[in-house]
């Protein structure tokens, strides 16, 4: 069941779209905190040869760090009522293992399907691939053309599901600033229907 007390807004896109960075930046902004992305710490500690299975337990990595995070904020925000909702930045959620495995693997677990249709978000960002890619030990996909079609993945997903979303785009200041005035307003419209 959904805490009308808490709005999770989920940053989903290709790899190198800034997700952490302003997953980061917006928790700052709302002083609040957000939601790692768990594939980063499993694929850091167990290397980047993962198999289909491996991707199971890195979506229920996600899932428990998810539920944990939401868990610690309504606790440092018990004073919260629906007037003030708290709001909890999630780098990372089921749409993505489900791309990723798909892209991959050609196919994805049902645990993963089965959770995309259990959890409830308020809110989408979906992060384009305009910034430069920048390389680390765990990305993939260096060229625009695969960051492209992975892109357009995640907008189809997320324009066949009901909840609000947002495309960010451009450079900062300007790419934190948009993605700022939607949360902004979606927190506002859900105040109210409250």
């Amino acid at each position: 069941m959904p805490d009308d007390n808490v709005k999770k807004i989920v940053l989903i896109g290709p790899e190198s779209t800034g997700k952490s960075t302003l997953s980061a930046s917006l928790a700052a902004h709302f002083s609040t905190i957000w939601c790692r992305e768990y594939a980063r710490e499993y694929l850091l500690e167990h290397g980047t040869d993962y198999n289909f299975n491996d991707l199971l337990t890195i979506a229920r990595g996600q899932l428990s760090l998810e539920d944990s995070t939401a868990a610690l904020l309504k606790l440092k925000h018990e004073s919260a009522t629906p007037e003030q909702p708290s709001v909890l930045f999630i780098d990372t959620d089921m749409y993505v293992m489900k791309v990723w495995s798909e892209f991959v693997f050609g196919k994805c677990h049902t645990e993963i399907l089965d959770q995309i249709l259990e959890r409830r978000y308020d809110g989408y960002l979906l992060c384009k691939p305009d910034l430069p890619w920048v390389k680390d030990e765990l990305r993939e996909y260096p060229d625009q053309e695969t960051r492209t079609i992975l892109f357009h993945v995640y907008r189809d997903i997320l324009v066949n599901q009901p909840v609000p979303w947002f495309e960010v785009q451009g450079e900062n200041p300007e790419r934190t600033a948009s993605a700022i005035s939607w949360v902004t307003a979606l927190l506002k419209a859900g105040k109210k229907s409250l």
